[in-house]
Parts: structure tokens; C-alpha cells; sequence
């Protein structure tokens, strides 16, 4: 049986994108798109494989709209405040208006006034 090939134990081989001298184990294939290329790089000039090159071989569902969807009937309910009667929460009903809000800085009036308007 014969080998095709030497070992190559103390062989030298020359980086493919810097040019210096390394063993040649030392020297890794350079892959691209999930591919070995016939680059063969240093440690220091072998770049990672990026994974934007891999996009759309892994099939992704991600839907966004739901079948037969339900939509909520008791909206106006579920707005409304809740507080424990016994207890006295005046939060049980809630209200609110809109108006001038007006600043006060130490007790000085701010000339800045917002009516709730833009």
C-alpha cells in the first residue's frame, strides 16, 4: 500500500493573504458560504464564515395575523378601573378631563402653558 503523499511534518507553507512563512499545519482552509475554498490562511488572516451567507437556506416561518382571530367584546369593561368596595377605594370610578396645565418653579409661576393642543 503506498501513500500518495508525504507527511509533511516540518513542511513550511506560505499564507495565501498575508504571505508569511508558517507550518503548514498551522495553515487552515478558507471557507466561504459554507463552502473550503482553495485559500489557505494563518490564524491571524482566517475569517469566520458570516452568517448573513446562510440566509434563506433555513426555512423561517413567522406569521403575523391570526386565523380566525376572536376580537375582545367587553372592551369598554375592560377599560374601567377596579377597586375593592369594602375596602373604600375611590378608584372604583375613574374620570378625567383635559385642561391648562400650568408650571410652577419655587412656587413662581412659568410663563410655559400647555392646553393640550399642539
Amino acid at each position: 500500500m503506498s501513500v500518495p503523499y508525504a507527511k509533511g511534518k516540518l513542511a513550511f507553507g506560505m499564507c495565501d493573504t498575508c504571505g508569511q512563512r508558517y507550518d503548514l499545519h498551522e495553515l487552515k482552509p478558507q471557507v466561504v458560504a459554507g463552502r473550503i475554498t482553495n485559500i489557505k490562511n494563518c490564524p491571524y488572516c482566517l475569517d469566520k464564515d458570516q452568517p448573513q451567507y446562510f440566509v434563506g437556506r433555513v426555512p423561517i416561518n413567522d406569521p403575523i395575523a391570526l386565523y380566525n382571530p376572536r376580537p375582545d367584546n367587553a372592551q369598554v369593561v375592560s377599560r374601567e378601573l377596579w377597586g375593592w368596595n369594602p375596602v373604600g377605594n375611590p378608584a372604583v370610578y375613574g374620570t378625567g378631563q383635559v385642561g391648562v396645565i400650568g408650571i410652577y418653579l419655587n412656587g413662581i409661576p412659568s410663563p410655559i402653558t400647555y392646553s393640550g393642543e399642539l
